[in-house]
């Protein structure tokens, strides 16, 4: 149970790493700061659906793609989001092509930056408070 929650949690921050930084480098890529919350979670969840399901259909159909995967898993994750909410808006072609490269890039760079800080210091609390 300690693991989901800790894979969640630590999906939600590399996601709103690399939302953060599409909206702050790409101009045609905004959020709004009040729905943040609201796109953070409806990205992260169809990217947890998503992910799995285009894995395997990658896998099933077209082995030569499974490694792009997770850009169109990224991009699948941008779109409905757009879809259901208002707190997220992205105009212009390049933007889309460009926002799901970054949003992407930095989620990979936060999900294997973070840990190394956040269970690096939950490991020397846990074991403190055992000694």
């Amino acid at each position: 149970m300690m693991r989901l929650l800790a894979t969640i949690l630590l999906e939600l921050a590399a996601n709103a790493v690399g939302l953060i930084v599409a909206a702050w480098i790409l101009p045609g890529f905004s959020i709004n700061v009040i729905g943040f919350l609201v796109v953070l979670a409806i990205f992260t969840v169809v990217k947890f659906i998503a992910g799995p399901l285009m894995m395997k259909l990658s896998l099933q159909y077209v082995r030569q793609l499974s490694g792009g995967v997770a850009l169109v898993t990224t991009f699948v994750g941008l779109f409905l989001t757009t879809l259901f909410t208002n707190g997220l808006t992205i105009t212009g072609l390049s933007t889309w092509v460009i926002a799901t490269l970054i949003v992407w890039l930095f989620g990979v760079l936060a999900a294997i930056i973070l840990p190394m800080f956040l269970f690096k210091s939950l490991l020397s609390e846990t074991r403190d408070s055992s000694s």
